[in-house]
C-alpha cells in the first residue's frame, strides 16, 4: 500500500482542479499548470483530489505515490508559490539582475549572462560585509528547481573553503587541508 498515493490532496480555496481524460489542470491565483498522467485515476470530489490505481503491479504502485506528489506540488504551487534561494559564496562573487536576465560574477574571466523563463522571478540581495544572495520563486516546483540547479552547477561548493554557489541552509561536508 502506498503511504503517500492514498492520502487526498485538499483543494484550498481560489484554486480549481479539472481532469480530462489522462490531463489533470490546476487553476489558481498565481497561475495555471498542467500535468499528463497514465496508469492511475484522478478524481476530484468534495475539495479533496483523490488517486487511486486499478491493480497492485510494481508500475502502479510507483506512479500512484507520484502522481498525488506531483498534483499536491501543483495545488501548493498556484495557492502559495515555491522560492530557492542561493548564496554565492567567495571574494569577488556578486550577482545583479535586470528583468528576467541574471548576472553572475564567479571568479571566471567573463560574466554568466542567464535568461530566465517569464515564470520565475528572480531577485538578487547584496549587503555589504554579507554573501549575495539569489531568490527565485514562481508556482512550478520543477522549474525553480531546475533553474536552481542550473545556477549552482556553474560554481559547486568547493569541500576545502566552502567556496562556490550553495543553498541557504545547505550544509557542506568541510575536509581538513593538507598538514604540513
Amino acid at each position: 500500500m502506498s503511504r503517500i498515493g492514498n492520502n487526498p490532496v485538499a483543494i484550498p480555496e481560489g484554486v480549481t482542479v479539472e481532469v480530462k481524460e489522462n490531463i489533470v489542470t490546476v487553476k489558481g491565483k498565481l497561475g495555471e499548470l498542467t500535468q499528463e498522467f497514465s496508469g492511475v485515476s484522478i478524481i476530484v470530489e468534495e475539495g479533496e483530489v483523490k488517486v487511486t490505481r486499478s491493480s497492485d503491479s510494481k508500475e502502479q504502485k510507483s506512479k500512484h505515490g507520484l502522481y498525488r506528489s506531483l498534483v499536491l506540488n501543483m495545488v501548493e504551487g498556484v495557492s502559495k508559490g515555491w522560492s530557492k534561494e542561493l548564496e554565492l559564496v567567495g571574494v569577488g562573487y556578486r550577482a545583479s539582475n535586470q528583468g528576467q536576465k541574471l548576472d553572475l560574477a564567479l571568479g571566471f574571466s567573463h560574466n554568466i549572462v542567464i535568461d530566465l523563463a517569464p515564470e520565475v522571478k528572480v531577485e538578487t540581495v547584496s549587503e555589504k560585509g554579507k554573501n549575495p544572495i539569489v531568490k527565485l520563486t514562481s508556482y512550478d516546483k520543477q522549474l525553480v528547481g531546475q533553474i536552481a540547479a542550473k545556477i549552482r552547477s556553474f560554481r559547486k561548493p568547493e569541500p576545502y573553503k566552502g567556496k562556490g554557489i550553495k543553498f541557504v541552509g545547505e550544509i557542506l561536508r568541510r575536509k581538513a587541508g593538507k598538514s604540513a
